[in-house]
């Protein structure tokens, strides 16, 4: 256990920035979970919408620090494919 004041408010600030992060990952997470359920009924305007509406959320984490600027950049990518692809499939 620590014992000088600086270590214990060191403790404190911690845990304060960790449940902060552990937020902003979970909201972050939710955002994503409603595009992937946006494509999964197979409605490409929710999804579009979904997707438009999660971006912003998932770059904040990244200013943040919560996530790294590539992890956000390969799931955007990876969803916007997943919804394009959907709407090759609808119109073929």
């Amino acid at each position: 256990m620590a014992n000088t004041p600086s270590a214990r408010k060191r403790i404190r600030q911690n845990a304060t920035r960790r449940a902060r992060n552990v937020s902003r990952m979970s909201r972050m997470r939710t955002f994503v979970k409603k595009v992937e359920g946006a494509i999964q009924s197979g409605d490409r305007t929710a999804a579009n919408e979904a997707l438009r509406t999660a971006q912003p959320e998932m770059q904040r984490a990244v200013s943040k620090g919560v996530v790294k600027l590539n992890t956000v950049s390969r799931k955007i990518s990876r969803l916007s494919a997943r919804i394009k692809a959907m709407q090759a499939s609808k119109a073929a």
